[in-house]
């Protein structure tokens, strides 16, 4: 049964706030741009950070999220083009800059990238 969760959605770079109904079977990204709310996105698959968010409350289940790695999803970062609500929640655009130096930085310039991305290793 598809429910439906209220999403706040504090936007940085406008300094603007939305408030939309998502159902629980629809990507976030998604169901804002059906309701005429403009975000930050880029590859729309999980993959760049562009549309990253961090969660001020509530759960995001977002199993597609290849762009962010299991220490950012814990430390509460979640992607919308790829995030499916799972309850009320409210969320904070970020600097995609931020974000991608918060995953990548430590990892370029240092010699320790070899074949692939580490995202899984510490």
């Amino acid at each position: 049964m598809t429910r439906f969760y209220k999403i706040t959605i504090h936007h940085r770079q406008t300094n603007t706030q939305h408030t939309l109904e998502v159902p629980s079977d629809r990507y976030i990204l998604q169901a804002a741009e059906d309701q005429g709310v403009q975000l930050p996105f880029s590859c729309r698959n999980g993959a760049c950070t562009t549309c990253a968010v961090r969660v001020l409350s509530g759960d995001i289940y977002q199993p597609e999220a290849m762009g962010l790695s299991p220490a950012l999803r814990e430390k509460g970062y979640a992607l919308l083009c790829v995030g499916y609500p799972r309850s009320d929640i409210e969320v904070e655009t970020q600097d995609e800059d931020e974000v991608y130096e918060l995953q990548f930085g430590r990892y370029f310039g240092k010699g320790k990238i070899r074949f692939g991305l580490p995202l899984d290793e510490d």
